[in-house]
């Protein structure tokens, strides 16, 4: 009886430790979850161009591009695991009141665009929207800042690592793939079976801009202590900005005081059109 029990906890063990092994890009990616546009920039009383984005590997990528009067910079927002760019729009609307065009588009696989979604193309989704900003808006690279929210914060890292960007923002971030996993599943030997890496934390080391980590200590899919982690790998100057609610509660447009913490992080930070941060010689 008792090694048929065990045998049987064994094989239980082990089918779950397949699962994960073979379908961990069902629980990392949910392009499924609202494939419609359901709105656009235009019917938020917002200005915006519909652009289609070429990557190396022949995707196309769909992407809006949303101006500000008198920019003082563009923020390229890498979205989370779920949805597609029309369900950003608080945080669209949120950047334009500071001033900021936002260039936003959907990883491959999502809404619109084409092709299916692996940390690689996610990566190279990631570099063909700065390409644009950089070589055909002309855009200077200082006066780019990198949003990146829950799993888009990884590219945003990456593409930080890799580009000379004005500043960095991290909202609700992991700091890698095995290491959340292990959080979500610590029964399993996650660090052998986790193929995909979202390496936020070793990306950081290779950031020299400015860094800001927002993160609640209420968040339910990624803990806390990534976000305490994250801030503790990032180099000086950097800003911590705790959050509260759940993961998908505690965006940083949620609250006024979150707004001007971001507010006040951009102005020390971003070149204006004299090549100055907007806070300096405050």
């Amino acid at each position: 009886m008792l090694t048929s029990l065990l045998t049987t906890l064994a094989l239980a063990y082990g089918g779950l430790a397949a699962l994960l092994f073979l379908f961990q890009d069902n629980l990392a990616y949910y392009p499924q979850i609202g494939r419609e546009i359901y709105a656009t920039p235009r019917e938020h009383g917002l200005d915006y161009e519909p652009l289609t984005l070429a990557t190396p590997d022949g995707e196309r990528l769909d992407a809006w591009f949303i101006p500000a009067p008198q920019a003082r910079g563009t923020v390229l927002f890498l979205h989370g695991n779920a949805g597609n760019l029309s369900h950003r729009m608080d945080s669209i609307a949120m950047f334009h009141r500071l001033g900021f065009g936002v260039l936003i588009f959907d990883y491959r696989g999502y809404g619109r665009s084409t092709g299916k979604p692996s940390e690689a193309g996610l990566y190279q989704d990631a570099q063909a929207a700065w390409d644009h900003l950089t070589r055909q808006r002309g855009i200077p690279p200082g006066r780019i800042v990198l949003f990146g929210e829950s799993l888009g914060g990884a590219m945003a890292a990456w593409l930080a690592a890799h580009e000379k960007a004005g500043a960095l923002v991290l909202s609700s971030v992991l700091i890698s793939a095995p290491a959340l996993a292990t959080d979500l599943y610590p029964w399993l030997p996650t660090r052998w079976l986790v193929r995909m890496r979202y390496d936020t934390r070793a990306a950081l080391a290779e950031v020299n801009c400015p860094v800001l980590v927002a993160h609640s200590p209420d968040d339910e899919i990624i803990p806390f202590h990534h976000g305490k982690m994250l801030f503790g790998a990032a180099a000086e100057p950097k800003t911590f900005l705790q959050l509260a609610g759940g993961h998908n509660d505690g965006f940083i447009f949620m609250r006024a005081e979150w707004v001007d913490a971001l507010a006040g992080f951009l102005n020390r930070h971003i070149e204006n059109d004299n090549g100055n941060a907007s806070g300096a010689g405050e």
